[in-house]
């Protein structure tokens, strides 16, 4: 008979037991679907820009996207920890893959019209949006499984992003300048098709349950008494009022989002087309940022138990900000450009494995669905309007301008933003695992009362990852 017991997160494993098997799956989940999507960021705006020849066209597309990315996703929260993260990851795949593949088959067959695109592209944002949600909410189970310390599973998972970074744009690129932009999107669909395979049959059976299932250790309420959909919103808002670091994260995350969106869905690609360069160009820089930030993110992984987090925080993003939008604006030789993309993708390389630590070792597992979609939704927020300011900037004055100016408001964030205080508890509970169940004590409350909005004690000025708390997409 074998022996079971009762894991710190509620989960049962077997006694004595190690099994690889869960992280491993969930990061290569993470890995096809996120080079998909890497692959289709060149491809969809490419196909856009080259189709229509309009900037501003270009922002809509990427607005259709990342509006209801991040809308939805702040509403599912609650819904992942209910059905689990695991149904909601497979569901949502196919539904991406469906959609992603049925943009070149439209087209092949001439019956995709602008406002069709449109809706295609809102409906793969939807569903990308539980779907990375529940990928990122099973890191820390898999990681009970696999006995990997917690800032090490976040290291990992930061590197599988930066791998998917890296191999993406460099496909996607290749794919372009090759065949067209077409056959990026099918590989996109054809990775979310994967990532759901992936999920839904490889992972050990018992792995990505709903949070109700998971008992916490001072929970002695009725099992059968769930509380309503709003109530659990609710809780989640309720828990990030009270955690101020979350909060400035989530303010200075969301700024640097909605300029990395204007950057790389418009900045980029205008630039690439002026310079002459092509699709191909954009690749090489994404790929050199890509291959650094993998360098970045396996030292995090090596040594990230003894980081002092806020210097190696705010010195990556002193090198992945400002200087890429500069050398864009300057005249300098490829060479010099895809040199800067690097030496950027070096310091980004640190930046998610930090927030995604900090982020478990502060939520509660039982409210890690629910808060973290919060979380990232809000850092997320800027991302819909990104690629909409940057068209109509450079529409009305010039790619140069732009550039100088946005790299002038990337580098007043984040060092303005990290003179706060709450930047000082980044290294507080530093590897000490995960935050007790016992730390959060929800509000009792009618469950159809409604979502508990943050109260007058709440800091405007405080405000948290990206994936891209996944911090951005870099």
């Amino acid at each position: 008979m074998k022996r079971t017991g009762l894991r710190a997160n509620g989960t049962d494993v077997a006694s004595g037991r190690r099994s690889s098997l869960p992280l491993v799956g969930v990061l290569t989940a993470m890995a096809v679907s996120l080079t998909g999507t890497r692959v289709s960021a060149i491809a969809l705006p490419w196909f856009v820009l080259v189709t229509t020849g309009s900037a501003t066209q270009t922002g809509l597309v990427a607005f259709c996207e990342m509006a209801p990315y991040v809308v939805v996703k702040a509403f599912t929260g609650p819904l992942v920890d209910r059905a689990g993260p695991r149904t909601i990851s497979w569901t949502t795949d196919l539904i991406s893959a469906v959609a992603a593949v049925a943009v070149p088959i439209l087209h092949g067959a001439d019956r995709l019209s602008f406002p069709l695109l449109l809706v295609l592209v809102a409906l793969i944002g939807a569903a990308r949006g539980p779907g990375d949600l529940a990928k990122d909410v099973m890191v820390p189970e898999a990681a009970d499984h696999g006995r990997v310390p917690l800032e090490r599973a976040a290291a990992f998972a930061g590197v599988t992003e930066r791998l998917a970074s890296t191999v993406g744009p460099a496909a996607g690129g290749a794919l372009i300048a090759l065949l067209g932009p077409l056959p990026g999107l099918t590989v996109n669909a054809a990775c979310f098709a994967l990532g759901s395979v992936i999920i839904a049959l490889v992972l050990p059976r018992g792995m990505g349950r709903p949070a109700e299932h998971v008992p916490s250790p001072r929970d002695d309420s009725d099992p059968s008494a769930e509380p309503g959909y709003w109530r659990r919103f609710g809780q989640g808002f309720t828990f990030l009022r009270g955690e101020p670091l979350l909060l400035a994260i989530i303010i200075m995350v969301a700024i640097t989002n909605l300029l990395d969106a204007a950057f790389s869905s418009v900045l980029l690609p205008v630039w690439a087309k002026e310079s002459g360069n092509g699709p191909s160009a954009i690749g090489l820089c994404a790929s050199a940022g890509g291959l650094a930030a993998i360098g970045g993110s396996l030292i995090a992984a090596a040594v990230a138990h003894r980081m002092r987090r806020r210097l190696v925080f705010f010195g990556g993003f002193l090198l992945a900000g400002a200087p890429r939008w500069l050398i864009l604006a300057s005249p300098a030789p490829l060479w010099a450009v895809v040199a800067v993309f690097a030496v950027g993708g070096f310091g980004a390389g640190f930046l998610n494995p930090i927030l995604a630590a900090v982020s478990y070792e502060r939520v509660p597992r039982r409210l890690l669905g629910r808060v973290k979609a919060l979380s990232g939704s809000l850092s997320w927020s800027g991302i819909p309007l990104g690629g909409l300011i940057g068209g109509a900037a450079v529409a009305s004055f010039g790619l140069a301008p732009v550039l100088l100016a946005g790299a002038a408001a990337y580098f007043l964030t984040t060092n303005l933003t990290g003179l706060r205080p709450e930047w000082q508890e980044m290294d507080r509970l530093r590897g000490k695992g995960r935050a007790p169940e016992a730390q959060f004590t929800p509000p009792q409350a009618d469950p159809d009362s409604g979502p508990a909005a943050p109260g007058p004690d709440s800091d405007p000025d405080s405000g948290p990852d990206p994936e891209r708390l996944a911090l951005s997409e870099r």
